[in-house]
């Protein structure tokens, strides 16, 4: 009974203070983080709750919620406007362009109004009767989350399996339907990773078994249609916890694939399609060992960075020399100290190419007559990526290509004569690129290195100093922050606003040492790197100085905190998203979701000298008594990749030390995961929230 009454105490208590428009303050509550190298206090440790049912927790962020509404009301008529306006630019009723995959094409089309997506196909021609895979609005009806991770048809084009969450936490529940009847079949297979694969015997799906807890992928198995999941083989179970598990068919379908892959080392085994028991490593694994294989024309096309090759090349191995291994491994695009292989895709008769140089991720292919096909991009600064090519005997590959200016276009080049076919522009309603520039220009940091930066800003803003500056970036994992057009931006331009985009060490947008430069005991680089393209570009007179506001999500909220840490009076606004910001402790437990799978990319504090470098930039632990920007920091409830509990207990932190006045603002989404809610228009009602926030740090007039 006490317990209860202290719950509801708080819950009255945050409640009141809230209402009176006061931060809230979670109490402290002692409580010692062990270690091999040492303990730590951690009086907020209270906060975190694997239930997420305490009393006590959750009356803490209701508050937080309620003062974050009473600190953002009298900006909701601006929010609202942000969120018209970015409507205004989305084309409702849009469908992506049609693909052929065995015999018939698939599209995705959006009703308006509709926050989900119908799927459809036609039989043989693109005018012929269309028929509904998934009903997306219907599917959702009912449920505060919906999404589908992956889904797949049948080789015989009758059934069609995928996978489904309704929590946000990335643990799908596995669904098949009869396609010609449009029954649903009582298999059912929960906690499972979102992606699966066929076998060729049209009743058997392989998918990936979560752990309960860690939520690691652990285990590989397949499901014969019919049977209980209980039943289910183990085709692979992967015992070191460092590696995630995927799987995967080859471009020519000929296999199906287990991928094992961890930060320094990848493992893949591939079967026969037809006899799905029969898996044969391609190359055992090593540690700085890595690669990928697909199959095409009876032979293997393998990406690896074997023999030194940094930036990565592509092998091939023919099938009767496969069973040899690395040995038997030949060139076919060597290795390049400037040009990173990023991604490949065999097809009959050539090779497409993902390729990285200058900051540019571009398209190459190369023919299997050793003949390359260039693919230009005319622009400083933008990105082209492969886009969905299901059939490989084709001379056609589709790709597409955006930029900041640049709304995302689909092409079709032939690798036999070079021809571009522009298939679709994306709408943008009431967009005039005209009126807009990108730009790409290089930051110096304070080593030294010189950092990519794509710019936009209308052409009319001038470059006088007095601009104000929205700058984001990532910077970890190897993930690059590519410069594509977003609609959602336009409503920040049109109000007089630069925005940047860092491409910090720790992404691969200069190839891999950008990536090694920029993780483990090198990880500050991403933090300095930022902040020293925030003053160039102050220097530079591309923003005024004290009208900056910075953003970052997940690994990039780690960058923010880091930032807000060691460079504050830089800032006047930073937004974290989702950030993972208490390192130290959650690298220490191994029951924490991702914790084995990350010791690669921040390093073991069980070890003491990443447990001395990773405590010197922990946000949690360096926050201190000094003034700090505005901020806004926003999690969900039911984030399995970074646990809610981090941003918490730093924003309860935060409010105890920063001496001074500037608005702290802690949105916890109480229905969500990593990425928010569901839903095309709530990302555009999430946005609308913190841009009007930025617009009034940074004193952005209307």
């Amino acid at each position: 009974m006490m317990k209860k009454l202290v719950g509801t105490f708080l819950v009255a208590l945050l409640a009141t203070t809230a209402i009176a428009q006061e931060a809230p303050r979670a109490p402290k509550r002692p409580f010692q983080v062990t270690s091999p190298n040492g303990a730590r206090e951690d009086a907020y440790y209270w906060l975190r709750d694997d239930t997420r049912k305490n009393a006590d927790m959750l009356a803490y962020l209701k508050a937080e919620n309620a003062y974050a509404d009473a600190v953002l009301k009298p900006l909701q008529p601006l929010e609202k406007r942000l969120y018209d306006e970015a409507l205004g630019h989305l084309k409702q009723d849009d469908s992506t362009v049609p693909y052929r995959d065995n015999g018939y094409w698939y599209q995705t089309r959006f009703a308006t109004g509709a926050d989900y997506p119908v799927v459809v196909r036609r039989k043989g021609t693109q005018t012929a009767p269309e028929q509904v895979i998934f009903d997306q609005p219907r599917m959702a009806n009912g449920h505060n989350f919906f999404a589908i991770g992956d889904w797949s048809v049948s080789p015989d084009n009758r059934l069609v399996a995928w996978t489904e969450d309704l929590v946000g936490r990335r643990q799908f529940v596995l669904k098949v339907k009869d396609l010609s009847t449009g029954r649903l079949l009582a298999d059912r297979v929960g906690n499972v990773e979102g992606d699966i694969v066929w076998a060729g015997d049209n009743r058997t799906v392989l998918y990936v078994e979560k752990d309960p807890v860690t939520l690691l992928s652990k285990r590989v198995k397949a499901h014969v249609l019919g049977t209980p999941a209980a039943a289910d083989r183990l085709v692979y179970e992967e015992k070191d916890d460092s590696f995630y598990l995927g799987v995967a068919r080859t471009s020519d379908r000929r296999y199906v694939c287990v991928v094992a892959q961890s930060t320094v080392s990848d493992e893949q085994r591939c079967a026969p399609a037809l006899q799905p028991t029969r898996f044969a490593v391609v190359a055992p694994r090593a540690r700085e060992f890595r690669y990928n294989a697909d199959h095409m024309g009876g032979r293997w096309i393998i990406r690896t960075n074997r023999g030194g090759a940094t930036n990565y090349k592509l092998v091939t191995v023919a099938d009767a020399q496969a069973a040899r291994g690395p040995a038997a491994w030949r060139d076919l695009v060597p290795a390049s100290a400037t040009t990173f292989i990023e991604n490949f895709q065999p097809f009959a008769g050539f090779t497409a190419v993902e390729q990285r140089s200058g900051g540019n991720k571009r398209i190459r292919l190369l023919t299997d007559k050793g003949k390359w096909v260039p693919v230009t991009g005319e622009e400083p600064a933008f990105t082209m990526a492969l886009s969905t090519n299901e059939e490989a005997n084709t001379p056609w590959v589709r790709y597409t290509y955006s930029s900041l200016v640049t709304p995302t276009t689909t092409f079709e080049v032939n690798a036999q004569t070079g021809q571009h076919r522009t298939l679709k522009v994306a709408p943008v309603p009431g967009y005039t690129k005209a009126d807009y520039v990108t730009e790409r220009v290089w930051a110096t940091a304070r080593d030294g290195t010189k950092v990519p930066v794509s710019l936009v800003h209308r052409k009319d803003v001038a470059r006088d100093g007095t601009a104000p500056l929205f700058q984001y970036a990532y910077g970890s994992y190897g993930v690059s922050s590519d410069p594509q057009f977003q609609a959602g931006l336009l409503p920040l331009l049109d109000r007089g606003m630069v925005y940047a985009i860092a491409h910090i060490r720790g992404g691969q947008e200069m190839g891999r040492q950008w990536y090694d430069d920029g993780h483990l005991l090198k990880k500050k680089n991403s933090f300095t790197d930022f902040v020293d393209v925030t003053r160039y570009l102050v220097a530079q007179k591309y923003a005024a100085p004290g009208r900056v506001a910075a953003m970052g999500g997940s690994a990039g909220g780690l960058l923010m905190g880091g930032v807000a840490n060691m460079a504050p009076q830089d800032y006047a606004l930073i937004v974290a998203q989702v950030p993972f910001v208490d390192v130290v402790t959650t690298m220490l437990d191994a029951s924490i979701p991702l914790t084995t799978n990350e010791y690669d990319e921040w390093g073991n504090p069980a070890q003491k000298a990443y447990y001395d470098y990773m405590l010197s930039y922990s946000p949690y632990d360096n926050v201190a008594a000094k003034r700090y920007p505005a901020m806004y920091v926003g999690t969900g409830l039911f984030d399995s990749q970074v646990q809610y509990f981090e941003p918490a207990k730093w924003v309860a932190r935060l409010r105890e030390m920063k001496t001074d006045k500037n608005p702290l603002v802690f949105r916890v989404n109480m229905e969500a995961g990593h990425g928010g809610k569901s839903g095309r228009y709530e990302r555009y009602r999430q946005n609308a929230e913190w841009q009007a926030f930025m617009l009034q740090q940074l004193k952005v007039a209307e």
